[in-house]
């Protein structure tokens, strides 16, 4: 080889060399370039892409505020849980981790896929709300990618069916649905935190980087019950539920002094931590939203009308002969012919004649005022959702005939916290207090309904009601001066009036000295050959008031009277 050809060759390689070296460091500027605008130019945009990818804004859960009854006893307490969700798109990019998932979730594989499958347009899917500790231990010792947990509260009710009527529950979001939960929905309900956190490639909150908006728990409430008067009043109302085989029944028991509910129980019953139960026939409060008509138990309030009307006294004579009496086409009878019988034997024997001819002898519209007064037909201002405020109807609307038969509780329609409440009045001295929920800590105000002699006069009259000779001995308590009435009434039907259906009621006050408690029983439909209030309500009134009284310390007023005898002094020696 020549000297001429290396020549050339050796400024070819020369040439080669140099366009390599030119596109190494063109290639190392483009780079460099690219690095100063990314790191200059586009810093803020590069640093929020990263923090879109690992920093998310976290709800943090507030606490629902307890309920506690009035001695300080949890009723509902919200628990903390952990929920399951998915992100749809992440989670079928391996779709191989489905089943896994499924499987620690207890769940169908197959729904699980499907759901995915639907909802890949979304980031954000529940899966498992509320979850037993178990399956969140599971869930998440499975590590999946697209799989999250979701730390939440659920609603927990300690007593169960118990007072499941009255603090009705919450939903799945906590938010509340019936009852005492619903009502007060705005002083239970907390207020939502939120958090910037830190999570992994694989979704997982690996840091909390700032709060924020701290959350803000709900308030307590203190409702009205007393929980031990509640477990007494709801085990006698069962038992006799299915002693009776009854339909349905209802008990309620009222501060007389205050208008509290100590407490408010129904058969059938729910168990509110059970959402499988959630049905509208199950949790419905009959107490505050089912009406009936009351039957004789509605007596001593027209005959308290009719005291304080002053044209009758409990001694007024009232002729009941022949135990009937017509009213244009239409009869009102009693059960025997009493004869001549003073007002005092008509409330003690349940004369629907006598008390017929009290309520005519009375104007409509001052009898209609007095029951209203007496809070029929309106609601009780407990401001439970769904109370009824029953039926009774204008004066100016009344037949001879219709006025005759509201005498005996025919025609009008209340519930048994109403009914409660009128009686509450009497016991109250002739005042009726608002029905309260919640504990209060003085008598909120009161109205006026009849003087405070007629008030007495009722509590003394209605004692003959639970005596030997009067239609409720069985609601007898041993050491109390009780004062109460019966109630049975036919329950109407399409066409009339069923005879072979009942509404068996006792309501009452004691001790009647100075009556601390007023108590209503209803059982409605009771089967079998009893259905007379006197013989089904009235047994369960004198076990729950016997109860209720022992429980709340309340001193006997009927003591057994001593026989004469010798006193003897202690003596000193032993």
């Amino acid at each position: 080889m020549n000297a001429r050809s290396l020549s050339v060759s050796d400024r070819s390689f020369q040439v080669r060399a140099r366009f390599l070296l030119a596109l190494f460091a063109l290639a190392a500027l483009v780079l460099l370039a690219r690095a100063v605008h990314l790191q200059v130019m586009r810093s803020g945009y590069l640093a929020g892409q990263g923090d879109a990818r690992h920093l998310r804004i976290a709800p943090i859960s507030a606490h629902r505020g307890t309920i506690t009854d009035r001695n300080g006893e949890p009723l509902a307490v919200s628990t903390p849980v952990d929920s399951v969700w998915i992100n749809p798109p992440e989670l079928a990019a391996a779709a191989g981790q489905i089943p896994r998932l499924a499987s620690a979730l207890g769940a169908d594989a197959e729904w699980l896929k499907r759901l995915v499958a639907g909802k890949l347009e979304r980031e954000f899917v529940y899966v498992r709300r509320h979850m037993p500790p178990e399956y969140a231990a599971r869930v998440a010792a499975l590590q999946l990618r697209g799989v999250y947990l979701l730390r939440e509260y659920r609603r927990y009710y300690p007593a169960g069916e118990v007072t499941g009527h009255v603090l009705g529950f919450s939903n799945v979001d906590d938010a509340g649905q019936e009852g005492l939960e619903l009502a007060f929905d705005h002083w239970l309900s907390g207020e939502s935190g939120a958090k910037r956190v830190l999570k992994d490639r694989l979704g997982r909150s690996i840091e909390d980087v700032e709060r924020i908006r701290p959350p803000e728990p709900g308030r307590e409430l203190t409702a009205s019950l007393d929980l031990r008067l509640q477990y007494l009043a709801y085990r006698e109302l069962k038992a006799a539920v299915r002693r009776y085989r009854a339909r349905a029944g209802s008990v309620v028991i009222l501060d007389v002094a205050t208008g509290e509910v100590l407490a408010m129980v129904n058969q059938p019953s729910y168990n509110p931590n059970d959402r499988a139960q959630y049905t509208a026939a199950r949790y419905r409060n009959r107490a505050a939203t089912d009406i009936f008509e009351p039957g004789s138990s509605l007596k001593p309030l027209i005959i308290a009308a009719a005291l304080d009307s002053g044209r009758f006294e409990p001694d007024t004579l009232i002729q009941t002969a022949p135990g009937y009496i017509r009213i244009g086409a239409n009869t009102v009878r009693d059960k025997h012919n009493l004869g001549r019988i003073d007002v005092t034997t008509v409330l003690m024997k349940s004369s629907n004649v006598g008390a017929s001819k009290i309520a005519l002898a009375l104007d409509a519209e001052y009898l209609w005022e007095v029951l209203a007064r007496f809070g029929l037909g309106r609601l009780t201002d407990s401001a439970f959702p769904g109370e009824s405020a029953g039926l009774l109807s204008h004066h100016s609307n009344w037949r001879r005939i219709g006025q005759a038969t509201l005498a005996y509780g025919y025609g009008l329609s209340t519930t048994p916290l109403q009914l409660a409440q009128a009686y509450a009045a009497l016991g109250a001295g002739g005042v009726r207090h608002p029905v309260s929920l919640l504990k209060v800590e003085e008598a909120p105000g009161a109205q006026r309904v009849v003087s405070t002699e007629t008030a007495w006069a009722l509590v003394d009259m209605m004692e003959t009601v639970v005596s030997d000779e009067g239609t409720g001995a069985q609601a007898a308590v041993a050491g109390y001066r009780i004062a109460g009435k019966t109630g049975t009434a036919w329950k109407h039907e399409a066409g009339g009036y069923s005879r072979d259906r009942y509404t068996s009621v006792f309501a009452g006050l004691a001790p009647a000295s100075a009556p601390r408690l007023a108590v209503v029983v209803m059982i409605d439909e009771p089967g079998g050959e009893k259905y007379y209030g006197g013989d089904v309500a009235a047994p369960v009134f004198a076990a729950v008031m016997t109860d209720a009284l022992r429980l709340l310390a309340v001193p006997p007023d009927r003591l057994p009277a001593r026989p004469p005898g010798v006193l003897v002094q202690a003596s000193s020696e032993p």
